[in-house]
């Protein structure tokens, strides 16, 4: 019986129905999932979020939850990527308007990676917050760091011929993960200055380190 009705959950929905294709039905509720996972994680946090309040948040009955995702790990961590591409487009987009300097450059990644996971509360908590209690999500938090730290020692290097590429790579992984516990400690109110202070103070400590 329960191998029964899990299949009937993760069964995907075929043809049209209201003039809306199956597929297009599927991608709907998604969405609603992923809006419905990101308010809970927001206003409750990762440890209260549960699988029946991010359907009744959605407008969706449980059922529904198992055609696109097999877990609330599934689905948090979705959301967790998701804030994690948004934050990388902005990172490209700022660093393509930037001047061609090392301080223009690393000031871009900053700044880019900065607004993108700050601009909304929610996704400020996801990538900050509850990352740190949840085993899917640190994992994915070390990997957006390690994408961080990627990119400046590579704007690091593109500047400094003579810098060892082990020393980048040591000192941009040290300079990333201080930035994001400064934007840690700037969303808990621990540090009493405005985002673009902030901004500005940890684009000035990155350009003056990372080629050391």
């Amino acid at each position: 019986m329960l191998i029964h009705h899990t299949a009937s959950m993760t069964r995907k929905a075929t043809g049209v129905y209201g003039g809306v294709p199956a597929e297009q039905r599927v991608a709907r509720r998604r969405e609603q999932l992923l809006e419905a996972c990101l308010d809970s994680l927001g206003e409750i946090g990762w440890q209260r979020t549960s699988v029946r309040g991010i359907c009744e948040g959605a407008g969706l009955n449980p059922r529904y939850f198992y055609e696109s995702f097999s877990s609330l790990d599934e689905l948090v961590v979705a959301v967790f990527d998701r804030i994690a591409e948004d934050a990388a487009r902005s990172v490209e987009e700022a660093l393509a308007q930037a001047p061609p300097t090392m301080s223009g450059q690393i000031g871009a990644i900053v700044r880019g990676f900065t607004v993108a996971t700050t601009e909304d509360p929610r996704k400020a908590r996801v990538a900050f917050v509850d990352a740190l209690g949840s085993d899917a999500l640190m994992r994915r938090r070390l990997d957006a760091i390690h994408a961080i730290a990627e990119t400046i020692a590579a704007v690091a290097l593109s500047f400094h011929d003579d810098l060892d590429p082990r020393v980048a790579a040591v000192n941009a992984q040290l300079l990333a993960g201080g930035v994001i516990q400064a934007i840690i400690a700037w969303i808990e109110g621990r540090l009493d200055i405005d985002r673009e202070a902030l901004i500005e103070r940890c684009t000035t400590l990155v350009v003056a380190s990372v080629a050391i």
